[in-house]
């Protein structure tokens, strides 16, 4: 097994959520620098304690759909630890919770330009650091929802399904230069976002929709942020060397029923 991160830097956006902060746990723990970013104002505080070393955690803030800010922290980053590995292109936001002609516009707009355009911003302007080195992993976070529809959550399933779409695209066009672009698909997972969507689904009735939630799933349960971890620092790591264009559900088995 290669699964060692020692001597790698992984740049992690919505490194403060629940996916980030189980991921960087677990790459730090493998030996890699963190380089985590996440919006102006952001706490960093829990990041620290999962990242004990505090000479391989680099805090970035940025909003990803600022490119100015966005590339200066990739410069950051390349100039604090010579590189980037591994990047978790994981940023992103469920929106509004409506029926496509209740759905607010711009609220549908603000989905679209942090789940997408950072998205691609996120490739553009690593895939050309990555190049130089002749290496790298690029993880997408995409989610079930950009493989299948979701009722009320329009401007999400479309920003998902367009990650895939990215996915592949980069992929191809980046497989040759040894840069791997893949993305994963997780269902749902005890996280803030998760609670967000079902009190947004059923005001005042969370618990209620949670449960229901939990029910459709073969596995009976949500998956836990350490899961979908598991899966990215796979990806991300030398034994997924030959893994390039994928979509990996870490779903409980939801979209095989």
């Amino acid at each position: 097994m290669t699964l060692s991160m020692t001597g790698k830097t992984v740049l992690i956006t919505g490194a403060a959520g629940a996916l980030g902060l189980a991921t960087a746990k677990l790459l730090a723990s493998r030996g890699a620098s963190i380089a985590a970013l996440d919006k102006v104002g952001t706490d960093f505080g829990e990041l620290q304690s999962v990242v004990a070393d505090p000479k391989r955690l680099l805090e970035l803030e940025a909003d990803v759909t600022d490119e100015a800010a966005f590339a200066a922290a990739v410069q950051t980053t390349v100039t604090t630890f010579g590189t980037i590995d591994v990047f978790f292109n994981n940023a992103g936001i469920e929106g509004p919770v409506a029926p496509i002609p209740d759905f607010p516009t711009d609220g549908f707009r603000r989905v679209m330009e942090v789940n997408v355009t950072g998205i691609f911003l996120g490739l553009k302007l690593v895939i050309p650091v990555m190049a130089v080195a002749g290496h790298g992993s690029i993880i997408n976070s995409s989610s079930v929802a950009g493989l299948t529809g979701s009722s009320g959550l329009c401007a999400y399933v479309a920003s998902k399904h367009a990650v895939l779409g990215l996915t592949r695209a980069a992929a191809v066009e980046w497989g040759a230069k040894g840069i791997r672009v893949n993305c994963i698909n997780p269902g749902p997972i005890e996280s803030r976002m998760m609670a967000s969507i079902e009190e947004g689904a059923r005001p005042g009735e969370a618990a209620t929709v949670h449960a229901g939630f939990a029910a459709t799933i073969p596995m009976r349960r949500y998956g836990s942020p350490d899961e979908v971890a598991g899966l990215v620092a796979f990806l991300a790591s030398d034994d997924a060397g030959y893994i390039n264009g994928g979509a990996y559900t870490v779903d409980g088995g939801l979209t095989a029923a």
